[in-house]
């Protein structure tokens, strides 16, 4: 079979979510400059919207919506030549959640079994990790690459692999692809004519109660009134229709559309690409939002938020020792957090450009030392920590959820490949869009409803 790594790699990018898509095709293009990105949209609850994909700005070479099972069966043809209208991929990126990609790696070790010119895997986390650490990097390992997007992440990784005896030797240093950009001038030079700009960068899921919402939603409004000299903009993340990485349940529009006859003419609503709204911000606002993260790198005064305690449910409690810790009070006052430069360093925010690119060195040159030792002996059978023998009671359950047994074949009930391309596209996208749309009114409607009925 013809190998393609002495030119531009094949990256493969699988993505379930806007957010995932985005880290995914970002960190394809740094770690494989110049290649072409092949993007694949994980049918489910968080499939990204066109408008998502439009807003997040991360293009593919080609696009496709595919389910769990048809993406492996197409991964094995490929790998194996099977098919000569499908050639192989060098490198592929599982931008998932930890247990979609548990369930793909074991799922590729199948369709991959004599196979040893396989593709490179990649995996990683779009943002900071503050919870779930164990159960999210377990889940992900067996990849040839475990991205670790700052030394305090490359050094709580290798502590967790090693400490269960799974070997930490897949954990590579990397940086968050969408950091970077103009870097802050507070001069009135760099501004211009308009006002100063606050924009609180909202979160699908947190705080989830309508209470801690509605009050977060009021104070920014207030901070507006007070301020009439400011611009103050909420900073949204997707439309009520859409889904993002989070369920959001509580969507701020709705409130905000609720508080209309109360909000102030400096106050307004925003979507848009993140990077491009730092581009026009002066104070960045949030409770634990990865903005927090791109704005610090931007040099950008970034506060986050303890009016709801700093509490490992909200995620703030992240941001301890970072100086940005505030409360809305403290920003009425005109309070603009100092961070740590050595909080910073250890979080990987190098506030430069050409530092972040370099952050990507050490994940490029795994990446060519995986891919020479591909094209020479080719690559050792994917090895998750997690098998019918290590995690008896766990894995056959999130494996069966995607449509797989415990040995990583697609279970008997599973549409085939074969049997799905017999329905026609435009009714397999209507039917999805139909269940989609189901979903995401239970969510957001029903199952609050419900837990309010609970509570009477």
């Amino acid at each position: 079979m013809p190998d393609s790594s002495p030119t531009k790699p094949r990256v493969a990018v699988l993505a379930d979510s806007d957010t995932r898509w985005k880290w995914g095709a970002l960190t394809a293009l740094r770690i494989a400059p110049e290649s072409a990105v092949h993007g694949y949209l994980l049918w489910g609850r968080a499939t990204p919207t066109a408008r998502q994909l439009a807003e997040v700005g991360a293009e593919a070479h080609e696009l496709t919506e595919i389910n769990a099972v048809d993406f492996l069966a197409e991964q094995g043809r490929r790998a194996t030549g099977e098919d000569q209208a499908l050639p192989p991929f060098d490198v592929l990126v599982l931008a998932c959640v930890g247990g979609t990609t548990q369930a793909m790696l074991h799922g590729l070790a199948r369709v991959w079994e004599g196979v040893t010119r396989r593709p490179v895997v990649v995996t990683g986390y779009v943002g900071v990790v503050y919870e779930k650490l164990s159960d999210g990097l377990l889940l992900r390992h067996g990849a040839d690459l475990v991205l670790a997007n700052s030394p305090y992440d490359v050094r709580r990784f290798r502590e967790t692999y090693d400490g269960v005896g799974a070997g930490g030797g897949s954990v590579t240093p990397c940086a968050l692809p969408f950091l970077g950009g103009t870097r802050y001038d507070p001069g009135p030079a760099e501004r211009g004519e308009r006002p100063t700009r606050v924009v609180f960068a909202v979160q699908p899921s947190v705080p989830e109660s309508r209470a801690e919402r509605a009050y977060l939603l009021e104070r920014a409004m207030a901070h507006a009134r007070r301020h009439p000299e400011r611009e103050v903009v909420l900073k949204l993340r997707s439309k009520p229709s859409e889904h993002t990485t989070h369920i959001e349940e509580l969507p701020y529009q709705r409130l905000a559309e609720r508080a209309k006859d109360a909000r102030p003419a400096n106050f307004s609503l925003a979507y848009g690409n993140m990077g491009e709204v730092l581009d026009t911000t002066d104070l960045l606002v949030t409770v634990s939002s990865t903005a927090a993260l791109e704005s610090l790198e931007r040099s950008i005064p970034t506060a986050v938020l303890t009016d709801l305690g700093v509490r490992e449910p909200l995620g703030n409690h992240y941001f301890i020792g970072s100086g940005c810790l505030a409360s809305w009070d403290e920003i009425d006052d005109g309070l603009l957090p100092t961070p740590d430069p050595d909080w910073l360093a250890d979080q990987g925010i190098t506030r430069g450009e050409q530092s972040v690119a370099s952050g990507f060195a050490a994940a490029r040159e795994r990446l060519a030392l995986q891919l020479e030792q591909r094209r020479l002996a080719g690559l050792p059978p994917l090895s998750p920590y997690y098998t019918p023998r290590t995690a008896p009671g766990y894995l056959p359950r999130l494996l069966a959820r995607h449509g797989l047994d415990p040995k990583g074949e697609p279970l008997a009930d599973q549409p085939s490949a074969a049997g799905a391309a017999g329905l026609r596209g435009a009714s397999r996208k209507l039917l999805r869009r139909t269940a989609r749309g189901a979903y995401r009114a239970g969510a957001q409607r029903v199952a609050p409803l419900i837990r309010r009925w609970g509570q009477l």
